[in-house]
């Protein structure tokens, strides 16, 4: 049966930086490189396990239902963890992915010898990230305490290769912003998303494949969590979610999907308190330039909005504020689902500005219900509008 090929190839170092790769092997053995990049001075950080390039090919080996072959050492227990990943994935998307065979070389498990308990977590400058980095940091977390140590940034993801100014100077003020927390930022660079695979489905893959090339000085992965879990709908799968991020874990790696139990309003209600976050905070990524907020997007609306409502004032991340024009403009159908809870916010605490009315409007017009789904004809291409659709298909 034809298979996918993974080979591991030599680290290479130029001028200040490490690049580990490997190339991979398709069905009509067109050959392709997936790297991963960091300083030099993290080289020490870096695993010899495949364990990354096996989940970072995993969605484009169930998107063919071809089997994998690893020339190289990967951890059974991800292998393991994998399986059923695999399996929750065929079921979310049946007409999608299917499950496959793994196979390779050697089978060990990562030498924890003499490695400190430490955490890494995705960090992108957003509130999501900045919410698990402060309270991880500043004991906040009780029982679900982590030792963290760093965050990691990855270009690639949301800043394109191609935008290097953008990427370092994003990556200084997530510098100063971590730097607040006595916390050490580690740049990466990746051409992941080189290989086309759909972004929604392949996010969590992506940032866990980072957070595990760094297991040689890591001991546990964070991912902070995109939505509550009361808002989260398991029957219609996310990239990230609190069910699949965690069975990409090895048993000596594990990936802890972080933060579930707050809300957005939430989390920035407990970071109002780190001012370096309100400096820094970056929750754009449609703007012309990557390395701040645009103002405009609806990302930025969004978060301005919850500032807003939590009458917190613009934060000084935002050059400016949004009209009641500016709102209309970027509300969507499909985004009821982020718009509502902050309306119902405004409702709470009796705000009745003109804003609210905007809002109001666009929730009052698209309500879901059995009689007025959203956007049902999206079907797999919008999936929080699917979610939305199965909530009102329930009721």
């Amino acid at each position: 049966m034809p298979q996918i090929h993974i080979w591991q190839e030599q680290t290479v170092k130029i001028n200040d930086s490490i690049t580990v790769s490997a190339t991979i092997e398709t069905l009509n053995q067109e050959r392709n490189s997936l790297w991963y990049r960091v300083q030099a001075e993290h080289s020490s950080l870096l695993t010899q396990s495949c364990d990354s390039f096996v989940v970072g090919i995993i969605f484009m080996a169930m998107s063919q239902g071809t089997d994998v072959f690893v020339h190289g050492e990967v951890s059974p227990s991800l292998l393991q963890n994998l399986e059923e990943f695999q399996a929750v994935w065929s079921c979310w998307r049946p007409n999608h992915y299917q499950q496959v065979e793994i196979t390779v070389d050697i089978e060990r498990e990562h030498s924890v010898v003499n490695r400190p308990e430490r955490a890494i977590s995705a960090f992108s400058g957003g509130l999501d990230s900045c919410f698990t980095a402060f309270r991880h940091s500043r004991g906040k977390c009780r029982r679900s305490q982590r030792p963290l140590q760093a965050g990691l940034m990855v270009h690639g993801f949301d800043i394109p290769l191609i935008e290097q100014e953008s990427f370092d100077r994003a990556v200084q003020k997530s510098k100063l912003t971590l730097a607040s927390l006595g916390l050490e930022l580690i740049p990466m660079a990746t051409n992941f998303r080189d290989f086309k695979q759909n972004w929604e489905d392949t996010h969590g893959i992506a940032v866990a494949s980072c957070l595990m090339l760094l297991q040689g000085g890591y001991s546990i992965g964070l991912i902070p969590s995109s939505d509550p879990y009361h808002a989260v709908d398991l029957s219609w799968g996310w990239g990230s979610n609190p069910l699949t991020d965690p069975l990409l874990s090895s048993s000596t790696f594990p990936i802890i999907h972080d933060g579930g139990a707050f809300s957005r309003p939430a989390k920035l209600m407990r970071i109002v308190e780190w001012p370096e976050a309100l400096q820094n905070l970056r929750v754009c990524w449609e703007g012309k330039r990557k390395d701040r907020n645009c103002g405009y997007c609806e990302k930025c609306v969004q978060a301005i909005l919850t500032f807003r409502v939590l009458e917190l004032g613009l934060p000084p991340c935002f050059e400016n504020d949004v009209t009641n024009q500016e709102i209309a403009r970027v509300l969507k159908k499909y985004l009821l689902i982020e718009y509502a809870p902050i309306l119902a916010i405004a409702k709470d605490r009796s705000i009745s500005d003109s804003w609210v009315t905007v809002l109001e409007e666009f929730v009052n017009t698209n309500a879901v219900t059995k009689e007025n789904p959203l956007c049902a004809s999206h079907a797999y291409d919008c999936l929080r509008c699917t979610r939305m659709n199965s909530l009102a298909n329930s009721t």
